[in-house]
């Protein structure tokens, strides 16, 4: 789903096997790739997303007395209708309603970029428009849908793209990310023509601040290359971005992958042995660095055949040139990265600590936790917009869920099934966030529904997930008719007393704080639309940490 460029590398990956897997094409079949010259170590290679209108009073024709009509029950809100052959499981919309497209960024195999304009703001996006007619299979037709989800559920790293919305229309799945201007990362370096070993380590936690992210929040990412690592700007300390997802999976505890995947000379021994995991990831950054600091692969042959061999081998040439002149810790951390045994290879977590990486450069910004973000846009909620939350939290199947629960596994350290204050702090921390304790407890408080004191399985997901679900209308329809239990199309008093009550969150002064916000046309009570308003207000700009 990355930008496309003007080069097919921003495609789909290729998998890697003469062994038919599982793929967007139906089956993955090897594909011949070129032989590459026995690279020298100066050489840096270029790896090439209305209302009813009142009418005019009619004509009193008659002197008969004006009998008042009687009042109609207010309407139910119709309910949304979705074609039975989306995608995005919801009702189709015209991407033109909100964006402008412009011109033509890059051309892949399942469809096109352009430059977008929003038609609100103005700002500039990527949209990645994918033709549906080109997803033969039903398993084509989830891998869009999985990457979508891994896309949401990610935004708001700081060094991964931006997710803006996702829309579908008859012909079309329009995906709209951050805007990468900048160009690849190895064409900047050739530009360049020269890549210092500081430079190197800043871009190495770039990429691996990437990694880490992915696996606290419960995703694999499964084919991270060079090609996949866009800049956002032209500036020179313009920062890196992941951008393409389309082989990203979300992480099931105790599950062997076997679907070989990936791209030739970054894919761990592992994958070729058809049993593997997360550290697969680790694995591929460690290449990466490896030709950040050499200018060439540490795995290379003349055919696919024997890159395999080379990197089930497990050989790296640490002798020759420019290698002499590289610093012990920066090799020590390629060792580490490039290490056989998938059990003794260092982490993510580790990576972020070695040497090389702590000392060779002043410490980059925290991590843009998306976590934290999401809970600080929870604790300025009213009550009424965290039980509806709540609601449709509940009825979010395992895939929508999938990356939270992981996050939640991972917070919890003691697996009591809740999270302690301490735990959350620890938990804020693993993500880079650099919070005091005062704001811990303000998250703390905010997130915890009840008021016990711990945050449990369903309130952590009601506070943590991401806003852009909440786009689907059938979720809103079917929260809406949680609270107005009598179908009248209104949200009353007493049903607001009632569900606060119910869920132990307020009184009467919360009630009239509620009514006050969302009731736009002061009738007392609350209808769809409002709801709806209500729901959806202060979505659209995803809040950062500063």
């Amino acid at each position: 789903m990355g930008q496309c460029c003007s080069k097919d590398s921003a495609d789909k990956a290729v998998p890697i096997t003469n062994t038919s897997v599982g793929g967007r094409n139906g089956s993955y079949q090897t594909q011949p790739q070129p032989a590459p010259p026995k690279p020298t170590p100066t050489a840096v290679p270029a790896p090439q997303p209305a209302a009813y209108q009142s009418a005019p009073p009619a004509p009193v024709t008659n002197t008969k007395p004006i009998v008042p009509p009687i009042s109609a029950p207010a309407p139910v809100p119709p309910k949304p209708v979705v074609a039975p052959d989306t995608i995005l499981g919801k009702p189709y919309q015209d991407i033109r309603s909100f964006y402008t497209l412009g011109k033509e960024l890059g051309r892949g195999q399942f469809g096109v970029t352009y430059l977008c304009t929003d038609n609100a703001t103005g700002h500039l996006y990527a949209c990645k428009s994918i033709s549906k007619r080109k997803l033969v299979s039903k398993a084509d037709k989830e891998d869009i849908k999985r990457e979508i989800s891994i896309m949401q559920h990610l935004s708001g790293q700081a060094n991964i793209v931006e997710f803006r919305g996702a829309y579908e229309d008859k012909s079309n799945v329009h995906v709209v990310m951050e805007l990468c201007a900048g160009g690849e990362l190895f064409d900047k370096i050739i530009a360049k023509g020269h890549y210092s070993e500081r430079a190197a380590a800043s871009m190495c936690r770039a990429i691996v601040n990437v990694v880490y992210a992915c696996h606290f929040m419960g995703v694999m990412h499964r084919d991270l290359k060079p090609e996949n690592f866009l800049l956002a700007t032209k500036d020179e300390d313009a920062m890196l971005k992941a951008t393409d997802f389309g082989l990203s999976v979300f992480i099931e505890e105790g599950k062997v992958y076997r679907d070989i995947v990936g791209s030739a000379y970054y894919v761990a021994p592992e994958v070729l042995r058809r049993n593997y995991g997360k550290e697969i990831d680790v694995w591929s950054a460690g290449v990466i660095l490896y030709i950040l600091l050499s200018g060439v692969p540490p795995f290379w042959a003349e055919t696919e055949k024997g890159i395999f061999d080379a990197i089930l081998e497990g050989e790296i040439d640490f002798e020759s040139p420019p290698w002499p002149s590289i610093s012990s810790s920066a090799k020590d951390l390629v060792r580490k990265m490039l290490t056989q045994d998938p059990k003794k290879r260092i982490t993510s977590a580790q990576v972020l600590q070695h040497p090389w990486l702590r000392e060779g450069e002043a410490s980059d910004k925290p991590i843009d936790s998306a976590v934290l973000s999401r809970m600080k846009q929870f604790r300025a909620m009213n009550k009424l917009k965290k039980m509806a939350l709540k609601v449709i939290a509940e009825n979010l199947n395992e895939d929508e869920i999938k990356g939270l629960k992981q996050m939640f596994i991972n917070i919890d350290t003691d697996g009591s099934g809740t999270i302690t204050y301490e735990e959350l702090k620890a938990g804020l921390a693993k993500l880079g966030s650099k919070l005091t304790e005062a704001e811990v407890k303000q998250l703390m408080e905010a997130a915890d529904v009840d008021g016990n004191g711990s945050i449990d399985y369903a309130e952590f997901i009601t506070a943590t997930m991401h806003r852009h679900k909440l786009e689907r209308d059938e979720h809103l329809y079917k929260a809406f008719n949680y609270f107005d239990k009598d179908n009248s199309g209104y949200i009353t008093r007493d049903e607001l007393e009632a569900a606060l009550l119910e869920h132990e969150m307020g009184d009467a002064t919360a009630i009239k704080e509620i009514i006050s916000e969302v009731d736009t046309d002061n009738d007392g009570r609350i209808n769809y639309e409002e709801f709806v308003a209500m729901m959806r207000g202060g979505m659209q700009q995803p809040m950062k940490l500063k």
